[in-house]
C-alpha cells in the first residue's frame, strides 16, 4: 500500500524505472487476487462449519475486501500518474531526438557538391531521396507526437515543456524543406548534363559501331549471297529507323542544354555536333549500300531467272524431242494430250520470257557494266524459246498425223470387217425351201441390201473424205492411206456385186418357187373345177329347169375363162424359167407344166362333155315340161266339157263337202296356157 501511494517526482530515467517497478507490482497484485479469493472461500466454509464464528469471520472478510479495493484503486491511480509522467517525458525525449536529427541533416545539406560524373550524381540523388523520405517520416512522427500531446491530460509544467520542444522541431522542419528542394534542383540539373553527355557518348558509340556495316563494299558473288547482304542491310536500316526516335530525342535534349553557358554545356554542344554528323553519315551510307545491293540483286536475279528459264526450256526440249508416237490410237491420243499441255505451258511461259526481257531492258537503261553480257544472254533465251515453239509445233503435227493415221486405220479395219460380215450374209447359199420362205428371204435381203448400201456409202464416203483431206494436208503416210482407200473401195465394189448376185439368185429362186406354187394352186383349182362338174350335170332340184342348168354351166365356163389367163401365164413363166434353169430344175419345170396342162386339157374335155350332157338334159327337161303343160291343158279342156251335166254330189246328203271328189281345177285357163311348141 505504501508503495502504491508513493508520489515523489524524479527525473526521466528514474521515473521510467519506477514505472517498471509499478508494472511489476501490478502484476504481483493480480497474482495475489487468487489468494484473496481462496481466503473468502475458506471464510465461507468456516462460517458454515462454525456458525458461532460467522460474525467475526464476516467482519474480517469485509475488512479484507475493503483493504483490497483501496489497494487496487490506489494502484490504478498511481499507474495513471506514472504513465502521464512517463508519457510527457517520452514526448520531450522524442522531440529532442528529432531536433538532433534535423540539426544533423541541416549540416549535411550545407555541403553542396554537384558531382563530377553521372554515377556520383545518381548516388547523391539516392541519398537526397532517402533524406526526403526521412523528412516525410519525421513529419508523420511529429504529427503523431502532436496527436499524443493533445490526447494526454498533461500537467501545465509538462505541457509547457512539451510545447516548447514541439515548436522548435516544427520550425526546424520548415527550415529544412528549402535546402532539400534546392539540393534536388542542383542535383537534377547536374544529372541532366551528365546524362545528356553520357547519352551522346552512347549514341555516338552506337553509330560508330554500325557505320562499318553500312560502308562495306562487298556485294556477294551469287543471288543467295546478295540476298544475305540485303537482308543484313535491311536489318541495319530497320535498326537505324527504330533507333532514330531515341537518337533524335537525345539530340533534342542536347540542343536544349547546349544553349546554356557553362563548360559542361560546351562539351554537350561538341558531342551534339559530332553525333549529328555521324548519324547523317550512317543513314546515307546505309541508303547507298541498299542502292548498290538492289542493283546487284537485280543483276543476280536476272542471271538466276535466265538460268532457270534456260533449264526449263532445256527440259521441255528434251520432252518434245521424244520419238515415241504411241503404239495405238489411245496411247497416241494420251501423248497428244500431254504434248498439248506442254505446248500450253510453253505458251503460258511467254509471260516469263517477256518479264525477263523487261528486266533486261531495265538493266540496260541503268547502264549496268555487264550490259553486253546481259543483252547476249537475253538474245540466247529468245532464240531458245522460238526454237522450242517450232519444235513443239513439229512434234504436235507428227502426233496429230500419227493419231489420224491410227484413227483412219481403225475406221478402215472396222469398215473392212463390216464389209466382210456383210459379204458373209450376201454370199449365203440359202435360196429358200418354198415360195413363202424365199419371199421372206427376199424381203429380208432387200432390207439388208438397202441398209447396207446406205450405211456403207456413208461410211465409205467418210473414210474416202478423211483420206483425201489427210493426203491434201501432206500426211507422211499418204501412199499407205491411198492403198487403204483403193482396197476398201474394191472390197465395197465386190460387196455390191455380191449383193446384186444374191438379189438375182433370190429373184430367180422366187420365180421358180412361184412357178411351182402357182402350178400347185392352178392344178388345185383345175381339180376343184373337175370335182364340181358332176354336181353340175346332176339335177340340182326335184324339178330342174333347163335354164337353171344352163346358167350354172355358163357361170362355170366363165370361171374357166379366168383360169385360161393363169394357164397362159404359167406357160410363159415355164418358158422363161427354162431359159434360166437347166438339168433337174428344167425337167421339174417341164414336168410340172405338163401336169398342169394335162389337167387343164382333161378339165376342158370334161367341160365339153358336161356341156353336151347339160344340153341333152335341157332338151329332155324342156320336153317333159311341154308334155306336162299339154297334159294339164288337156285336163282343163276335159273338165270344161264335163261341167254342163255335172252329176249331183253323192255326198251332199251326207253333209260332206262337194269338192272332195272333184278333180283339181286347172292352173291355167285355156286361153292362158298356150299349146307347147315342138322343140
Amino acid at each position: 500500500m505504501l508503495m502504491a501511494r508513493d508520489g515523489t517526482r524524479e527525473d526521466g530515467h528514474k521515473l521510467h524505472k519506477r514505472w517498471l517497478r509499478h508494472q511489476a507490482f501490478m502484476a504481483e497484485l493480480a497474482q495475489n487476487k487468487e489468494w484473496l479469493e481462496k481466503i473468502e472461500r475458506e471464510g465461507q466454509q468456516l462460517m458454515q462449519e462454525k456458525p458461532e464464528l460467522a460474525a467475526s469471520v464476516r467482519k474480517k472478510l469485509g475488512e479484507i475486501r475493503q483493504c483490497w479495493a483501496e489497494l487496487e484503486s490506489t494502484t490504478q491511480a498511481k499507474a495513471r500518474q506514472l504513465f502521464e509522467a512517463s508519457k510527457a517525458d517520452q514526448l520531450v525525449q522524442s522531440f529532442v531526438e528529432l531536433d538532433k536529427k534535423l540539426l544533423h541533416m541541416e549540416s549535411q545539406l550545407q555541403d553542396v557538391d554537384p558531382g563530377g560524373d553521372l554515377a556520383t550524381v545518381n548516388s547523391q540523388l539516392k541519398k537526397l531521396q532517402s533524406m526526403e523520405s526521412q523528412v516525410e517520416e519525421w513529419y508523420r512522427e511529429v504529427g503523431e507526437l502532436q496527436a499524443q500531446t493533445a490526447a494526454l491530460p498533461l500537467e501545465p509544467a509538462s505541457k509547457e515543456l512539451v510545447g516548447e520542444r514541439q515548436n522548435a522541431v516544427g520550425e526546424r522542419l520548415v527550415r529544412l524543406l528549402e535546402p532539400l528542394q534546392e539540393r534536388r534542383r542542383l542535383l537534377l540539373a547536374s544529372k541532366e548534363l551528365h546524362q545528356v553527355a553520357h547519352d551522346l557518348d552512347d549514341e555516338l558509340a552506337w553509330v560508330q559501331e554500325r557505320l562499318p556495316l553500312a560502308m562495306q563494299t562487298e556485294r556477294g558473288s551469287g543471288l543467295q549471297a546478295v540476298q544475305q547482304y540485303i537482308k543484313k542491310n535491311q536489318g541495319l536500316r530497320r535498326e537505324i529507323q527504330a533507333h532514330g526516335p531515341r537518337l533524335e530525342e537525345v539530340l533534342e535534349r542536347a540542343g536544349t542544354l547546349a544553349s546554356l553557358r557553362s563548360p559542361e554545356a560546351e562539351a554537350v554542344r561538341r558531342g551534339q555536333e559530332q553525333l549529328q554528323g555521324a548519324w547523317a553519315g550512317l543513314r546515307e551510307a546505309a541508303e547507298r549500300r541498299q542502292q548498290v545491293l538492289d542493283a546487284a540483286f537485280q543483276v543476280e536475279q536476272y542471271y538466276f531467272d535466265v538460268a532457270e528459264v534456260e533449264a526449263w526450256l532445256g527440259e521441255q526440249e528434251l520432252l518434245m524431242m521424244s520419238e515415241d508416237k504411241g503404239k495405238d490410237e489411245q496411247s497416241t491420243l494420251q501423248l497428244l494430250k500431254k504434248h498439248l499441255q506442254l505446248e500450253q505451258g510453253v505458251e503460258n511461259y511467254e509471260e516469263s520470257i517477256a518479264q525477263l526481257s523487261r528486266q533486261c531492258r531495265a538493266l540496260l537503261e541503268m547502264g549496268h557494266p555487264d550490259s553486253e553480257q546481259i543483252s547476249r544472254r537475253q538474245s540466247q533465251v529468245d532464240r531458245l524459246y522460238v526454237a522450242l515453239k517450232e519444235l513443239g509445233e513439229e512434234r504436235r503435227v507428227s502426233l496429230e498425223q500419227q493419231y489420224w493415221l491410227y484413227q483412219l486405220s481403225r475406221q478402215v479395219d472396222e469398215l473392212e470387217h463390216w464389209i466382210a460380215e456383210k459379204e458373209v450374209v450376201a454370199g449365203s447359199p440359202e435360196l429358200g425351201q418354198d415360195f413363202e420362205h424365199v419371199t421372206v428371204l427376199q424381203e429380208k435381203f432387200s432390207e439388208f441390201a438397202s441398209e447396207t448400201g446406205t450405211a456403207g456409202r456413208e461410211r465409205l464416203a467418210a473414210v474416202n473424205q478423211m483420206v483425201d483431206e489427210l493426203i491434201e494436208c501432206g500426211h507422211t503416210a499418204a501412199a499407205t492411206m491411198a492403198e487403204w482407200k483403193d482396197g476398201l473401195n474394191e472390197a465395197w465394189a465386190e460387196l455390191l456385186e455380191l449383193m446384186g448376185t444374191r438379189a438375182q439368185l433370190l429373184a430367180a429362186s422366187r420365180e421358180l418357187h412361184k412357178f411351182f406354187s402357182d402350178a400347185r394352186e392352178l392344178q388345185g383349182q383345175i381339180e376343184e373345177k373337175r370335182r364340181r362338174l358332176p354336181r353340175l350335170t346332176a339335177p340340182p332340184e326335184p324339178r330342174p329347169s333347163a335354164s337353171s342348168m344352163q346358167r350354172t354351166l355358163r357361170a362355170f365356163e366363165h370361171d374357166l375363162q379366168l383360169l385360161v389367163s393363169q394357164v397362159r401365164q404359167l406357160q410363159e413363166g415355164a418358158a422363161q424359167l427354162r431359159t434360166v434353169y437347166a438339168g433337174e430344175h428344167a425337167e421339174a419345170i417341164a414336168s410340172r407344166e405338163q401336169e398342169v396342162l394335162q389337167g387343164w386339157k382333161e378339165l376342158l374335155a370334161a367341160c365339153e362333155d358336161a356341156r353336151l350332157h347339160v344340153s341333152s338334159t335341157a332338151d329332155a327337161l324342156r320336153f317333159h315340161s311341154q308334155a306336162r303343160d299339154l297334159l294339164s291343158w288337156m285336163d282343163g279342156i276335159a273338165g270344161q266339157i264335163g261341167a254342163a251335166d255335172k252329176p249331183r254330189c253323192p255326198s251332199s246328203h251326207l253333209g260332206l263337202p262337194t269338192c272332195l271328189w272333184a278333180p283339181p281345177p286347172s292352173p291355167r285357163s285355156p286361153s292362158a296356157v298356150p299349146f307347147p311348141k315342138k322343140s
